[in-house]
């Protein structure tokens, strides 16, 4: 019997270590087929024991092979529990596929290709970290692609560009049947549903709206239903993180009234306002004022990395306050300050970033074709697979690496659409930007032209002197008569 005992130990020490590593059925099976195999083998051994001689001998033996069984099935736990870790993530990342909230595809199309869709293949592209079969293999269930033009169009042809950039967004979306389009969160609920991989549009800086509400509602009625509130300039309303260009310099101003207007007609609107690229000062004011949860759609831990695009502890705690999101950013430069990261760098952001404001205030906003550096085993859409069974062998729950993957995000679009249904009577913003505030030669104001001022006011002028020639006429008639009568 104390052999039996042995052996029953010895491999449920293995059990033990492979349950210990979360192993999945396979693991569960393995350690069965072991103890029965180590049962029968003890009793058929326990059968030919015909002496205590025997018995001390075989005692001795049982020992020695039990611990060599042990020693061999322990050194196969680390593989094992590897692979069913893997198919641990595969089976999360099915049930619960990635809303991922930023990629810059749409500008990689038009520096590679000029929009030219017909020329290009989307399930398999050269040269860019995203098409259609990686984006399956990441799985990645929703995208919110950018809309973006560079600042040097601001004050020349920015909403024509990203006019232009929402157009190839919506053709990559509505032409392959493996896109869907969507506009709600209901809508992305549904895509799921069929397999389909949802596509938002968001606008990655105001520039793009050239200091206007009617064309901030124009964008939305072409399906946009996020933008970021600068890139890296400063809007005459609102203040950059960066100080790449200098212009629009203020003051204790980082929001205009005019970019309280912006925040509050996207609340109005149900277009979710995204603070990545805004100055701390700029996220603060627009926390404080917005109506709606916002969040920052590539942004990182300030603390693990002090980069200006990334994210202070302090302004986490006001963003848990409003019920937003920050989705973590995975350029090299935000995660490691350096030109290298690597997936464990990564992992310290989430893990800093869920002991701050905890997991439901997490999401994943990739940047991938916005940046030119990614961390190793992070290269493309692919491999998102690879960070969150970091995750999980860093022991976040599946119900936490839920939120993080999609339940996050839906909540907040669902809340920033309640928020919209709310404000539905009211009527849409007649709020418009000081001109001089815009300091823009490009912007035309609805006045005559100089030289057509300078005609009609010759012409309001002449009426005037012509209509005043019969009252002087009188008056001189009067005066000659009243002369007349005094000297006589």
């Amino acid at each position: 019997m104390q052999h039996s005992t042995a052996a029953k130990f010895c491999v449920g020490l293995v059990y033990i270590c492979l349950l210990g590593r979360r192993a999945g059925k396979f693991v569960l099976f393995a350690c069965s087929c072991s103890t029965r195999w180590s049962k029968g083998w003890v009793q058929t051994t326990w059968q030919k024991m015909h002496s205590w001689k025997t018995v001390r001998s075989a005692s001795r033996s049982l020992w020695m092979n039990s611990l060599s069984h042990l020693v061999v099935l322990s050194s196969l736990c680390y593989l094992i529990s590897g692979y069913s870790e893997r198919d641990r993530t595969h089976d999360l990342m099915t049930r619960y596929p990635l809303i991922d909230g930023h990629n810059d595809l749409a500008l990689q199309l038009r520096i590679l290709h000029d929009n030219q869709l017909s020329k290009i293949d989307l399930h398999n592209v050269s040269k860019v970290a995203t098409d259609i079969n990686r984006l399956k293999a990441g799985h990645v269930q929703a995208q919110m692609f950018a809309a973006y033009v560079m600042c040097g169009a601001q004050e020349k042809d920015a909403v024509r560009l990203t006019l232009e950039q929402i157009d190839v967004v919506r053709r990559i979306c509505t032409e392959y049947k493996d896109f869907e389009l969507v506009t709600s969160a209901q809508d992305l609920k549904n895509a799921e549903m069929k397999h389909k991989i949802a596509c938002l549009i968001s606008i990655e800086g105001g520039h793009s709206i050239d200091s206007s509400l009617p064309a901030l509602r124009m964008f939305y009625q072409l399906g946009v239903r996020s933008m970021a509130l600068t890139h890296t300039c400063n809007t005459p309303w609102a203040e950059s993180s960066s100080k790449l260009y200098n212009v629009y310099q203020r003051r204790n101003t980082s929001l205009t009234l005019f970019g309280k207007a912006v925040v509050k007609e996207m609340n109005r609107l149900g277009m979710i306002v995204d603070l990545s690229h805004s100055s701390w000062g700029t996220a603060l004011a627009v926390l404080n004022h917005s109506q709606s949860p916002v969040i920052f759609s590539h942004s990182s831990s300030h603390s693990i990395c002090n980069h200006s695009r990334n994210v202070p502890d302090w302004l986490l705690h006001e963003l848990k306050k409003n019920r937003g999101l920050i989705m973590v950013n995975l350029h090299d430069k935000f995660i490691s300050c350096s030109d290298k990261a690597n997936i464990f760098d990564v992992a310290d952001h989430f893990d800093h970033i869920k002991s701050v404001i905890g997991a439901e205030s997490i999401g994943i906003g990739g940047d991938f074709e916005g940046a030119v550096s990614f961390p190793q085993g992070l290269e493309d859409v692919s491999k998102y697979p690879a960070l969150i069974q970091e995750l999980l062998q860093r022991n976040w729950t599946e119900n936490e690496l839920a939120d993080v993957l999609r339940r996050n995000f839906l909540r907040v679009f669902e809340e920033v659409e309640r928020v919209r249904d709310q404000l539905s009577l009211k009527r849409p913003s007649e709020e418009q930007i000081q001109i001089e505030e815009v300091q823009n030669p490009c912007r035309l104001v609805l006045r005559p032209p100089p030289i057509l001022r300078v005609v009609l006011s010759g012409q309001r002028s002449s009426s005037r002197a012509q209509h005043g020639l019969p009252f002087l006429l009188i008056l001189a008639i009067v005066l000659l008569l009243s002369s007349i009568f005094i000297i006589e």
